[in-house]
């Protein structure tokens, strides 16, 4: 029933924030259209983490490849839009399968230095093939969706809103238990008659499918891609300190840590590399203390009023 009512609450939050076009400046749509898709990263990771508790430690890996797919097709032929989305939707996903085939087959960390293996070669690949790429300068994509912030923001609220659904959905179903009981016990699930890696499989498919189509819409919105905005190490730590501030296991609580995230870092961000600091000294502070995150933290603040 608490997550039912978390749900509902959430969505009325969502029909709320579709009218903030109407009345905040074009600078505010910007960050929260960001934080939206960041938000979605963070959802998918927590499907995979908080669920199937394998700690993924490269999701710019599947975000990466969906950006760059998308972009260096758009760069080269110029199709429509959805079928460049498509296309980095399948990317990444085609990347989550060969990356999760080999990766869990092994246990504990080594899941997680396989994937952040992953991500080292790709960005190695972007830099590498500068032709194709665009390299450390990045690549620059010639079509956007909109010019209009404000459909820019609807189109990333929707998105993350139906991602959301989709997600908490699968998260809530059976499905969703069983890799619950696969990521506690796996050897108990398996004697209970549950296909394991199957389901943790689809699990990273899933997360792939979101990550990936996340990043190719994110790269249609700001008009070019490049290793420091979409690969980097520290992208990916960004979106897994989102995913565990807004509270593991939750899904819908990731969108919170995005939001947090991404706006304190623009509000501290004349502090230069202090703000880095600032920001993860303030989402350790929420981390200890606030174990079930700031859904977690939201819920019990209802409760108790």
């Amino acid at each position: 029933m608490l997550l039912s009512r978390t749900l509902w609450i959430s969505l009325f939050v969502v029909v709320l924030a579709s009218t903030l076009p109407l009345y905040v400046s074009g600078y505010i749509l910007g960050l929260l259209t960001i934080a939206y898709y960041f938000g979605v990263f963070s959802m998918a990771w927590d499907l995979l983490f908080g669920f199937a508790n394998e700690v993924n430690f490269g999701p710019t890996f599947l975000i990466g490849l969906g950006a760059y797919t998308a972009g260096i097709l758009d760069n080269l032929y110029q199709p429509p839009i959805l079928i460049c989305l498509i296309a980095g939707a399948l990317a990444a996903v085609t990347g989550g399968v060969v990356l999760a085939l080999p990766a869990l087959r092994v246990r504990g960390p080594y899941f997680g230095l396989t994937t952040l293996v992953a991500v080292l070669m790709l960005q190695n690949f972007v830099v590498v093939a500068a032709g194709l790429t665009g390299g450390e300068i990045g690549l620059t994509v010639p079509d956007v969706i909109s010019v209009d912030d404000r459909v820019n923001y609807w189109i990333a609220l929707g998105f993350m809103t139906v991602s959301g659904l989709i997600l908490y959905g699968l998260a809530q179903s059976p499905v969703g238990l069983i890799l619950q009981a696969s990521g506690q016990d796996a050897v108990q699930a398996g004697a209970l008659g549950f296909n394991v890696t199957k389901h943790k499989l689809a699990a990273f498919i899933i997360s792939a499918f979101f990550s990936g189509l996340a990043g190719a819409l994110l790269v249609f919105y700001l008009g070019a891609a490049s290793v420091g905005t979409f690969i980097d190490v520290t992208v990916g730590v960004q979106v897994i300190i989102a995913a565990v501030l807004g509270g593991r296991r939750t899904i819908l609580g990731a969108v919170l840590g995005a939001i947090f995230l991404i706006g304190a870092n623009e509000a501290l961000r004349p502090l230069g590399d202090l703000s880095t600091f600032i920001v993860s000294a303030l989402a350790l502070v929420v981390v200890l203390l606030f174990p079930s995150g700031l859904l977690g933290l939201l819920t019990r603040t209802k409760e108790a009023v």
